[in-house]
């Protein structure tokens, strides 16, 4: 009993010296996201492109103007919300300023939104995007993971984060036209597993824009003897 009341006390002390703060405006709040913020979240629903998942404008129209114009080596994804406003604001916190924390309520979501979908899919194990090891080293963590973990313990998958390794450290895609982004990630991903996979993958990643990220990602498990790949992702951008 005295133990419990002084990890109470602790926890306590703790969440006064460094108070939880909603992942979108950034204000103090006792819950994962602020009254005010969770009325003005938009989930992305249909209708939405058929294979990345991004919100399009008519329901006639199957896929997204990316996808409409270019073929993908995944299966299919989903995303929780476009990336815009407090949803760039969140994910921007998350990955540069050591919000670790974020990623249990952006798990959680994600298993709340999707956690059908992905047993559906018959996903077998859980993989998440890796960084450079110098991009990690200097991050402290890799996001991605964070977020594989949470979904991996609220849908009972395996998560293995160690076999698809990025072997080339790869520069930021969002400035990059179509062309630049093929050419950038070209080789920077390799399976170090000692045996082959198998089953189908689920990928998970902060940010997804034109895919070009999940195909490289998935090109190399498929070599390596993935069923059908997946993904899911914390935010994504417009589909028209």
């Amino acid at each position: 009993m005295r133990r419990y009341k002084g990890e109470v006390r602790k926890k306590s002390l703790l969440n006064l010296l460094y108070p939880h703060t909603c992942p979108f405006c950034g204000r103090v709040s006792a819950d994962d996201v602020c009254g005010t913020c969770k009325e003005k979240l938009e989930y992305i629903c249909e209708p939405r492109c058929m294979r990345c998942g991004k919100p399009i404008r008519r329901e006639e129209q199957e896929y997204c103007y990316d996808c409409e114009r270019n073929s993908h080596v995944y299966e299919r994804g989903y995303a929780l919300w476009v990336h815009k406003g407090g949803v760039q604001r969140a994910v921007y916190q998350f990955k540069y300023h050591n919000q670790r924390i974020y990623s249990q309520f952006f798990g959680r979501e994600l298993v709340s939104r999707y956690g059908q979908a992905v047993r559906r899919w018959n996903v077998a194990t859980i993989i998440p995007i890796p960084l450079s090891g110098k991009r990690r080293r200097r991050r402290g963590f890799n996001q991605a993971e964070l977020l594989a973990r949470e979904l991996g313990r609220g849908l009972g998958i395996p998560v293995d984060a160690k076999n698809l390794v990025r072997v080339r450290d790869t520069s930021p895609q969002k400035q990059m036209d179509a062309k630049g982004r093929n050419s950038n990630l070209r080789n920077a991903f390799a399976w170090r597993g000692k045996k082959r996979i198998c089953g189908n993958i689920l990928l998970v990643d902060d940010i997804y824009t034109t895919g070009n990220t999940i195909d490289a990602a998935a090109r190399v498990l498929k070599s390596s003897g993935a069923g059908k790949i997946y993904f899911l992702t914390i935010s994504i951008g417009q589909g028209y």
